[in-house]
């Protein structure tokens, strides 16, 4: 029997001290991927694992997939029992994870200043809404706000409508992806110089990263580009059309030479042909006319129909799926983007987590754990408490009740 390929960042210890998205998040990234994840919660757990919807046992059905492979413990921060086994966990790690508000770890006395002499090689990275640093470092940053402070609300919507998210906290698991990434970095240049370092991750930096041109094209030409809709600025045609069966599909025919094949196949040979539109800046001036005939070919057509067609001529096109379409579609049952657990003996599927390693890929052992599941193994045995100091610190509710 084979045994299961080593996972690329296996022997790195991560302690993960956020709270709901952000910072959980970064450790279900590095858990996947082989690192030993102890994750660290107060007493009462993780508030995320009542978010939403909860199983039969009043669990969030998103806690089975973000605390996936980690150890979970508890320990109460506002005693100073807490916090001293905290650090004990800190000293052992490669990698600390905290989202809280900007010198909220300072006072408890464990900021990455607090370390820097016992343990040079801690990476620490920190998540919070607008930074550690600036004006605005004391605020507190949900994803909601930071996504319209970053830019991304502003581009988002129709023109004159108010702005709108979508149904996603899009601003944390950015962040949650740019403090791995920064975490991946450190970690790469501490096999070099042997020395950590903090990773700063701002929610809103996260978002303002995804602004493309925007800048620039401010500065260069004092353009501000605003929201459009379902097509992009500058780039003709890339749509959403409704179809005859009342679903919606998705065409990027913004290429010269597949903008020819998409009227061809159209029934639109005079577009095709028009040499206004053989290019982008053409095709941007006659927007609408272009919209509104390939508007009118698809409501003539099922979406299924209107996809064939743009298969078989080579052009962009694809649905919009729900979770319930992507499930059922063969494509996402062969890359394995669902993976099952077990919960109290009944399957669930939970997303599978990329990028996708061809040679150590990254793999779900268990399922979010209850709270305090790995107390003892962590805690008491990892630390090497006695049975009475285990009991008195059970009693005075540091390390909760969890087994």
């Amino acid at each position: 029997m084979t045994s299961a390929p080593r996972l690329p960042l296996a022997g790195i210890r991560v302690i993960e001290l956020g709270q709901l998205l952000a910072g959980p998040f970064t450790g279900t990234l590095l858990a996947y991927f082989g690192a030993e994840v102890i994750k660290v919660e107060p007493p009462g757990g993780d508030p995320i694992r009542g978010w939403r919807k909860l199983d039969e046992g009043g669990t969030s059905f998103w806690w089975r997939s973000l605390g996936r492979n980690k150890k979970c413990v508890t320990l109460d921060l506002k005693q100073p029992q807490g916090v001293a086994l905290a650090r004990q966990l800190m000293e052992s790690a490669d990698v600390v994870i905290e989202n809280f508000r900007p010198g909220t770890l300072e006072n408890w006395g464990l900021g990455p200043e607090h370390f820097r002499d016992t343990h040079p090689g801690l990476i620490y990275a920190r998540i919070s809404g607008y930074g550690q640093t600036g004006p605005w470092a004391h605020k507190p940053g949900y994803a909601s706000v930071c996504e319209g402070v970053g830019g991304f609300r502003h581009v988002n919507g129709f023109p004159g409508e108010r702005p709108v998210r979508p149904n996603l906290s899009m601003g944390d698991t950015l962040a949650g992806i740019h403090a791995a990434l920064g975490i991946m970095l450190a970690l790469f240049e501490r096999e070099r110089s042997g020395n950590g370092q903090v990773v700063d991750v701002a929610l809103f930096e996260s978002v303002f990263n995804l602004l493309e041109a925007i800048i620039p094209e401010y500065d260069g030409a004092d353009l501000v580009r605003g929201p459009s809709g379902s097509t992009v600025t500058g780039i003709v045609p890339t749509n959403t059309y409704l179809c005859a069966d009342g679903r919606y599909v998705i065409i990027g025919g913004n290429g010269d030479s597949i903008f020819r094949r998409l009227m061809t196949a159209a029934g639109r040979a005079d577009m095709a042909d028009d040499p206004a539109l053989a290019s982008n800046a053409g095709r941007v001036e006659q927007e609408a006319a272009i919209d509104d005939a390939l508007s009118a070919w698809c409501a003539g057509l099922d979406s299924a129909q209107v996809l064939a067609v743009l298969e078989e001529a080579r052009v962009p096109a694809g649905p919009i799926y729900s979770a319930a379409d992507m499930m059922r579609d063969p494509h996402f049952q062969a890359r394995g983007l669902f993976e099952q657990v077990e919960i109290n003996g009944k399957p669930l599927k939970i997303p599978a987590i990329l990028p996708r390693l061809t040679g150590t890929p990254g793999r779900t052992n268990w399922p979010g754990p209850d709270v305090g599941a790995h107390n003892d193994e962590v805690l008491r045995d990892g630390l090497g408490l006695d049975d009475t100091t285990w009991q008195a610190l059970r009693q005075a509710g540091v390390v909760g009740s969890g087994d």
